[in-house]
């Protein structure tokens, strides 16, 4: 697929592109780097925050970034010509200490040697490192005065807390640099990939460089003064990279095609190109967050080209919104059915969902170890940009199009089911589950002679008295049973076999439209996962009681009351089993059945939250009764049958609708 229109030239607006390109640049007045940097190398701030302008808004003061960003581009020479003229070992020695609260310091090291060698590519790849380890520095300093740090940056720049520790000026200074739209801008116009290498200055690097020391000189005496130490949050670290892996190994002559495509295909624009193959060469080399970083911006920018192609609005590539259902005037976004559900569902799993591995958000706010970024991710974000390099070249290249050396990638791609849904996190939650209970069959015991010894003496609960009413149940849910399942003789038994392990199997697996879930459906699936977690965390419990009761039976430590709770404990298993299995059924289906929820009126559907919430009232309870802290097996009994009373009745009135 070719996408013909006329070649985009920048993706910065002209107001941007004037603020970054020209606005620095239109004053010629020198600055003697003295003013700014003293002899003993600290920074002088007021020589920096007296270029500030202000203008007056009807909450006060505002800052007039067009004039602050005029006046301090003369600066920002200086300060880039004085870094220029130093040695690593000069820079380490000036201003290495500054940038210890980062916990970066290598980082900001490896950005001078970069901002020597004056490529494009490098600079702007070390600006957007700079960016998000910066806003993760900011974030721990304003740790040390308040209580949940913003997640946006802008929102961090302008609290009260950060202005509390480094000064209101000094906070404004970097709002010219990193923190409104209506300034420079910096972390957003690359994080985003609306600037193409050659549109960031140098100079606006080297400024960054030098106001980072300078925080870290002003924090210190801070800390000092407070006599308090910056804590430094733990890195996020990606889990369950199996979980992850959707496509296969990208080998050596993949990467060889893959630069082919990036010079062929229309969906990279082209002032972009250095980006994409800085990205495939850092792939090669093993530099996994450095190809990240450089891939996931040229991917949002190439997505926005696309939306903005096939719905027609050309004016939308600085504002579209690629993910999102509707355009503003409620017409239908056309980009999922260009890309297919398969690839809208991958972008949602990487970038979006809050399960995900949200690769965008962890990086770019600095929340990831880059030395550390794991290839896994890497891989699988490389493979998909490829599919979406093959998808969008012109009918002239037949021939790379066609490429057998891709096509496992493309395959892959073409069955993606989203993994991080909560529809599709329900499914694994409640197989987990599942895994949990089947362990109970495993459990250790006493022998059958020794619990009857005690059997005239252990309390109310009776072993599977409440099979009846699962029984009951059991029945009114056989027509949503699969075709292989809902014909079976003996429901009862094969709730206590592996047949209801097949069949949590095929329900939990079965493939689920998720894309544009419906609220009401993730309200539903919400209060289901709730249930979930509760029923596993019944099952744990019993498990871990279960067996330490045991091991005290056999070294003969349990006192009388004990072995009697120990007893009540293990009759109610046989209840609390099939009880346990039927919920988990019912979950289940009610997971493959949840787009039904579409078709109710309101009223039906406030009865189904009102009777699953009673459901989640009731595994709560459970939860409590048979914890460690509680041991009230007597009371699960009565409480399971109620709970049971309220599937069966809701389920008969479902049937009968």
């Amino acid at each position: 697929m070719e996408m013909f229109a006329d070649p985009v030239v920048t993706c910065l607006s002209p107001a941007v592109h004037n603020i970054v390109c020209n606005l620095g640049f239109e004053s010629d007045v020198s600055h003697d780097i003295n003013s700014i940097v003293s002899g003993d190398c600290e920074i002088c701030w007021k020589s920096i925050t007296k270029h500030l302008h202000y203008a007056q808004s009807g909450e006060g003061q505002d800052v007039d970034y067009i004039a602050s960003v005029r006046s301090l581009g003369p600066l920002c020479e200086a300060v880039h010509v004085h870094l220029l003229a130093l040695t690593r070992k000069q820079f380490e020695e000036k201003y290495g200490q500054g940038f210890q609260w980062t916990n970066s310091t290598e980082l900001f090291i490896e950005t001078f040697d970069i901002l020597k060698n004056l490529q494009a590519v490098a600079i702007a790849l070390s600006l957007m490192k700079l960016t998000s380890c910066l806003e993760r520095a900011l974030g721990n300093v304003y740790l040390l005065v308040g209580k949940v740090c913003p997640f946006l940056l802008r929102d961090l720049l302008a609290s009260l807390e950060l202005a509390t520790v480094f000064g209101q000026s000094v906070m404004d200074v970097l709002k010219v640099f990193l923190g409104s739209p209506r300034s420079l801008n910096l972390r957003n116009i690359l994080w985003h990939g609306f600037s193409s290498p050659q549109e960031i200055p140098t100079k606006y690097c080297s400024m960054l460089l030098l106001l980072t020391a300078g925080l870290g000189q002003l924090l210190n005496t801070y800390l000092m003064e407070m006599n308090v130490i910056l804590a430094h949050r733990p890195y996020v670290s990606f889990t369950n990279l199996k979980d992850l892996s959707v496509f296969p190994d990208i080998t050596v002559d993949m990467l060889s095609v893959t630069e082919d495509l990036v010079e062929e295909s229309s969906f990279v624009i082209k002032p972009m190109l250095p980006f994409w193959r800085a990205s495939v060469t850092a792939f090669k080399e093993c530099r996994y967050a450095d190809c990240m970083i450089l891939l996931l911006s040229q991917l949002e920018t190439g997505l926005r080209l696309v939306f903005t192609r096939v719905n027609k609005c050309p004016g939308r590539l600085l504002t579209a919104e690629v993910l999102a259902k509707h355009l503003n005037d409620e017409e239908l976004n056309q980009l999922p059915l260009i890309l297919g559900e398969p690839a809208m569902e991958f972008l949602w799993d990487f970038l979006s969902y809050q399960e995900g591995p949200r690769v965008r958000d962890h990086l770019s706010h600095g929340e990831i170890n880059l030395n550390a970024f794991p290839k896994e991710i890497a891989n699988q974000m490389l493979a998909f940009s490829i599919v979406l390099l093959n998808k969008f070249l012109g009918d002239e290249h037949t021939a790379l199009k066609d490429n057998a050396i891709i096509a496992p990638l493309i395959n892959c791609a073409g069955c993606y089911r989203s993994q991080f849904h909560p529809v599709a996190r329900l499914g694994k939650q409640v197989l987990d589950c599942t895994s949990s209970i089947n362990r109970w069959a495993h459990l250790p015991v006493p022998s059958l002679e020794q619990m009857q010894e005690l059997a005239g003496s252990t309390g109310a609960v009776a072993s599977s008295s409440s099979i009846p009413e699962a029984l009951e149940v059991l029945s009114l849910l056989k027509h949503r049973m699969p075709p292989d399942y809902c014909f079976l003789e003996d429901m009862g038994h094969s709730l206590l076999t592996d047949m209801w392990l097949s069949l949590q199997t095929y329900l939990c697996t079965t493939p689920m439209d998720t894309l544009y879930c419906p609220r009401p459906i993730l309200e539903a699936v919400t209060v289901l996962r709730k249930i979930t977690v509760q029923c596993h965390l019944v099952s744990e419990q019993i498990i871990a009681s279960a067996e330490l009761r045991y091991l005290q039976w056999v070294d003969k430590a349990l006192r009388s009351r004990q072995r009697h709770n120990y007893i009540r404990m293990l009759k109610s298993i046989t209840f609390l089993s099939p009880m346990l299995r039927l919920l988990l059924m019912v979950v289940a289906l009610d997971r493959i059945s949840i787009y039904s929820i579409c078709e109710k009126t309101t009223s039906e559907y406030q009865q189904y939250l009102k009777y699953l919430k009673s459901i989640l009232q009731y595994t709560e309870n459970l939860a409590t009764y048979t914890s460690p802290e509680k041991n009230k097996w007597d009371e699960t009994l009565d409480l399971s049958q109620r709970a049971l009373i309220k599937i069966k009745v809701y389920n008969e009135k479902r049937e009968t609708c």
